[in-house]
């Protein structure tokens, strides 16, 4: 396949997934921004990031309903793409979505570090890490559910994988609070990493499968 080929995969991927931001959806993280520089304080950075993260993952995961309306893949399967090459096209348009979510944790973090005056490099590192890895897990786990099952399946997915991560943040936030986050997340900075480097490969694989299945 020609180089051409997979770079206009990436970038229809890529205007789906700015086309698809909704001006409310920024009012309203802007609003819920404000919410937490006000209850958190200081590492309020820390669940915009995270926030943030999550709704870039979910738009990443939307983009498939748009080719499901429009009968994409009909079209796609008349290119000279394979498989691997029609999928590859959809994680690497993910990969350069992490652009936008480091961005936005980088904002983020400054906003509460100017507010509260205070910077705290691990905060900031942390927020960073979440910025990487929860939107590379996020679609990790939902795409192979829209290569076997549709987008519907993997809406459904992503709907569950909300539960433990706002139990996660909860946790913290009655318990420990989220200094003692930022002071222990080394512990298990590199597993982390690896596992979800290694989940965000393996759903490569089996969303290839999928698409050869439903092909």
């Amino acid at each position: 396949m020609k180089k051409g080929t997979i770079k206009g995969l990436v970038y229809k991927d890529m205007v789906l997934f700015f086309k698809g931001v909704d001006r409310k959806l920024i009012f309203l993280a802007a609003g819920v921004i404000a919410l937490l520089l006000y209850s958190v304080g200081v590492y309020a950075g820390i669940l915009a990031s995270a926030m943030l993260a999550m709704t870039i993952g979910i738009q990443n995961v939307m983009g498939a309903e748009a080719d499901e309306k429009a009968g994409w893949k009909q079209y796609q399967m008349a290119m000279p793409v394979s498989s691997f090459q029609a999928v590859a096209g959809k994680y690497l348009s993910v990969l350069c979505t992490l652009a936008v979510s480091l961005a936005g944790s980088i904002l983020c973090n400054l906003v509460a570090s100017v507010v509260y005056r205070s910077f705290i490099p691990g905060a900031w590192l942390l927020s960073a890490i979440c910025a990487v890895l929860l939107p590379l897990a996020w679609t990790g786990c939902c795409l192979p559910f829209v290569y076997w099952f549709g987008f519907r399946a993997a809406q459904t997915c992503g709907i569950l994988l909300v539960i433990p991560m706002f139990t996660l943040v909860k946790y913290f936030e009655d318990g420990p609070g989220f200094q003692s986050l930022v002071a222990s997340f080394g512990t298990y900075l590199a597993l982390c990493a690896v596992g979800t480097v290694v989940l965000f490969a393996v759903s490569l694989g089996i969303s290839v499968a999928g698409y050869r299945h439903r092909r």
